[in-house]
């Protein structure tokens, strides 16, 4: 089979990609797991959990190891190893709110040996050695019509939950003694976001492999928080970005052979990051002349 050769008109690309089942089935899952973790993956930037996040992307990935072990679906992997890391990871900082470097470092320390059980169940089989590099770093060769369908099922889930938390978890970011004093039951709304958090993870692993999962997740809101200091705003571009990062990034990879899916993913965003420094630096410029006459 002959490599696709990109011509000169994106309807005439986007439509050969999608006469592909495989390709249309990552298209649909990447998109709807784009969206919930550009907009999940915002609200973490601004509660500053991107650590979390990451210890909970290096979970999934003995989890997923686990369950192929068994013979079961890597999904069950995915979605049980990073609820339990995120439950686990939010009652360590709840005991120690007074010292965030010993809940870091426990955090940190989970992730160690994350990897090093992942390894060590990858080792106890030759079979695994085809499936890690996908479980690492993503493939859109194996997503099926039940995966596109469970994705889709987490999506609506945590995409209605993340609605109806959203502004009383925004004012429990920004001050939660304030939103303590009104009532909101802050402690609760920090366990129901670490879970959200962990479900939007997995669902990206399968999407970017383990190690990869912060294109997704970090990139597009880390760069509308640069682009916008507007707070509803900067969600919305979150998701426009996470959208055409994974867009790109499929259409790079599948009309670059040589070049796999999490390097071109992770390729476009760290692109777009850089290009919103540019236009940042760019857009102030008059206005530090102005300051200097």
């Amino acid at each position: 089979m002959s490599s696709p050769v990109v011509s000169l008109n994106p309807w005439t690309d986007l439509s050969t990609m999608w006469s592909y089942p495989y390709l249309r089935n990552a298209l649909i899952a990447g998109s709807i797991v784009a969206i919930i973790a550009a907009s999940v993956g915002w609200m973490m930037v601004q509660r500053r959990q991107s650590f979390l996040g990451h210890t909970l992307a290096v979970v999934s990935f003995p989890g997923a190891s686990l369950a192929l072990l068994f013979a079961l679906p890597a999904s069950v992997g995915y979605y049980g190893a990073t609820v339990i890391a995120a439950l686990i990871a939010r009652q360590s900082s709840d005991a120690q709110t007074a010292d965030d470097r010993q809940s870091n470092a426990t955090i940190g320390t989970v992730q160690a040996v994350a990897l090093a059980t992942g390894l060590l169940v990858i080792s106890r089989s030759s079979s695994f050695l085809t499936s890690t590099t996908s479980l690492l770093f993503g493939s859109f060769l194996g997503i099926t019509s039940n995966e596109v369908l469970l994705i889709a099922v987490v999506g609506v889930v945590t995409g209605v939950v993340f609605i109806a938390i959203a502004r009383p978890l925004l004012l429990a970011t920004f001050d939660a003694t304030e939103a303590t004093a009104m009532g909101i039951p802050v402690a609760a709304l920090n366990v129901v976001f670490a879970v959200l958090l962990a479900c939007v993870v997995a669902a990206t692993s399968q999407i970017t492999g383990a190690l990869l999962v912060f294109a997704l997740l970090v990139m597009p809101g880390a760069t509308a928080q640069i682009l916008t200091p507007k707070v509803w705003k900067g969600c919305a571009i979150s998701v426009g970005l996470g959208l055409g990062i994974l867009w790109l990034g499929i259409g790079l990879s599948f009309y670059l052979p040589r070049l796999p899916l999490g390097f071109c993913v992770t390729s476009v965003g760290f692109f777009a990051y850089l290009v919103s420094h540019v236009l940042v630096a760019l857009r102030s410029r008059p206005h530090l002349q102005g300051n200097v006459a």
